[in-house]
């Protein structure tokens, strides 16, 4: 999962629309033109504007202040590691604290995972006389967690941990303030969200706060941290310092997704944006060397729809437009932002790598939420599509009126009926075919009901070419029901050339009461076959509130992690990992 509070603007402030509404009648007169533009550059109207900017901001934050009641929003017993933490301030070594041997032919390098860590003891409601808007589970200011590995001249592994939030310019903003400011704008009464939504613009020029909370990512040597309602932001992966905003230099200045791909062969990063207002989706092609934008084009679709991920294959780009929607105009006639229609059309669309709106060839597919793409590839006439599939939205959360509860409790009850609204969150692994040529499509679960699956992973060797295996995380349906928050007991191997009516799927088990997050597939140097490497993830015991990293054997998949690693800190449950192999830097502290 991830976070979806797409409604950022990127204008700095509301202030240059209010004043261009007022003054663009006086500056048709050609008269007065040489005066105002005196006006503008003299110091004193200049410091005058500022004031009078200031103190509507002010007036605006003391309204706010009257008329919202910022609460905590309370956690069960079975939630509790979804709490924030708070930063450790450097890197302690851990390297005594392992349980096993690290394989000698393991890789140095980072492991590195984002997830959501709200600033100020957790996640806010607001009450007011227009209702309560809430923020949805998956908001929180991004906080990375990374374990460094890196091994002597003598053979000793050095092992050490830190963690860090992600400074965004929002983060910094409301953190010097010294308390929470942006009302929340997507979950909740309709009218209390649409006040929400315009008094964060008023004050800040932008709907929501940046979160930066979902994805890791590389490209030409550099760390990126990603959410889909802002830019990346660059990260030094070594003191997890904030570098600042990743516009591609100025041409990129949209939201970006959290799952950029790099095409095969040539190390381009395809990426897309996602905008509540036209143009609703666009996509782009970044340089190998990460410095031009070498292709941007409006897909002229006719609505918002919440893609978190896009495919690559040798040749095309993979478009997912499922009815999972953000509408401004929903809102506005007193409906959700963000709504999945379980009725809506659904369909993949399939481009040329450079290609424009026309050039997409679009497939009608059943309706369906799908955030994660496993891979995309093409065979003969054929592109194929493996992904994670469920027949509900858990994002944002339940319409206003309905028992929050309740409704996440139901979505994980695990079920065989595919009809009913129980277990609709559990995602299952799923297979498009596309023929290009013929325009038929075929689709099919590939791994039944026996386990639900997302966040999945594969040796990125493979992305966009065929592959043999991928690997997800195992939601535990019952620990999730209880909880009505998503928990991951366990890891699957997924064979996909062992297929007779369903694929082989090899499950390795956790402990009772023991989840993960950010698991990632990290490959052996000189690995020959796909599966050579290993799955290494951040895992929380409940009942011994301990957090360990576990790393399983590709290979040996269903046997014990061959290493596990006790951090001096509680890691809370996130989203997606990434392993970085060493840079000729020293790693910090060993």
């Amino acid at each position: 999962m991830s976070s979806f509070s797409y409604c950022s603007s990127q204008r700095p402030s509301v202030s240059p629309k209010f004043d261009a509404h007022f003054t663009a009648p006086l500056l048709s007169s050609s008269s007065l033109k040489p005066f105002l533009k005196e006006l503008q550059q003299n110091p004193i109207s200049q410091n005058v504007h500022k004031m009078i900017k200031e103190a509507s901001v002010r007036l605006v934050d003391a309204v706010v202040d009257l008329a919202f009641e910022f609460v905590d929003q309370p956690l069960l017993p079975s939630q509790s590691n979804f709490a924030p933490v708070e930063e450790i301030g450097m890197a302690v070594e851990v390297t005594s604290s392992v349980d096993g041997t690290i394989p000698d032919d393991f890789p140095q390098g980072v492991y590195i995972r984002n997830g959501p860590n709200p600033l100020f003891g957790g996640l806010k409601s607001t009450n007011s006389i227009f209702g309560q808007s809430s923020h949805a589970w998956i908001e929180g200011e991004g906080m990375l967690h990374a374990l460094y590995f890196s091994k002597e001249s003598n053979g000793r592994w050095g092992i050490s941990y830190n963690n860090r939030h992600i400074e965004t310019d929002t983060f910094r903003l409301e953190k010097g303030r010294k308390k929470p400011s942006f009302l929340p704008a997507i979950e909740g009464d309709p009218p209390a969200v649409l006040l929400a939504y315009l008094l964060n613009e008023l004050r800040f020029g932008l709907v929501n706060k940046y979160l930066s909370n979902t994805s890791v990512f590389e490209h030409s040597g550099k760390f990126y941290s990603a959410a889909e309602n802002h830019i990346p932001q660059e990260i030094d992966i070594f003191t997890l310092e904030t570098r600042g905003n990743w516009d591609v230099n100025g041409s990129w200045n949209r939201p970006f997704t959290s799952h950029p791909k790099k095409a095969p062969g040539t190390g381009e990063l395809v990426i897309m944006g996602v905008y509540p207002r036209k143009p609703y989706f666009e996509l782009g092609v970044i340089s190998a060397d990460g410095k031009n934008l070498l292709h941007n084009v409006d897909l002229k679709l006719d609505r918002c729809c919440l893609c978190h991920e896009i495919g690559v294959t040798t040749r095309y780009n993979v478009i997912m437009d499922f009815p999972l929607t953000l509408d401004i105009n929903r809102l506005m006639r007193g409906g959700p932002l963000i709504k999945y229609n379980k009725e809506g059309y659904a369909r993949i669309g399939v481009m040329p790598r450079y290609g424009n709106a026309d050039s997409v060839k679009w497939f009608e597919v059943e309706p369906n939420c799908t955030f994660h793409i496993i891979n995309s590839y093409e065979q003969d006439n054929e592109v194929v599509i493996l992904a994670c599939r469920a027949h509900n939205s858990i994002v944002p959360g339940p319409d206003f009126g309905l028992k929050k509860f309740e409704w996440f409790s139901k979505g994980f009850k695990q079920i065989s009926d595919e009809e009913s609204d129980d277990g609709s969150f559990l995602s299952r692994v799923y297979e498009w075919r596309l023929n290009m040529q013929t325009g038929e499509v075929a689709e099919k679960n590939l791994t039944g009901s026996e386990y639900a699956m997302d966040f999945p992973m594969i040796n990125e060797k493979y992305i966009g070419i065929k592959n043999k295996f991928g690997y997800t995380q195992v939601v535990d349906s019952n620990a999730s029901s209880i909880s009505g928050m998503p928990k991951y007991g366990g890891l699957a191997k997924l064979y996909f050339e062992e297929l007779e009516e369903l694929i082989k799927v090899e499950h390795h088990k956790f402990p009772e009461n023991t989840f993960c997050s950010g698991a990632t597939f990290v490959a052996k140097s000189d690995g020959v076959e796909e599966d050579d490497g290993w799955i290494i993830t951040y895992l929380h015991n409940e009942d011994s509130n301990t957090s360990q990293v576990y790393i399983v054997d590709a290979k040996k998949f269903s046997n014990e992690p061959v290493a596990k690693i006790t951090l001096p800190s509680r890691v809370p449950y996130g989203f997606h990992g990434a392993f970085m192999p060493a840079c000729t830097r020293r790693l910090p502290n060993l």
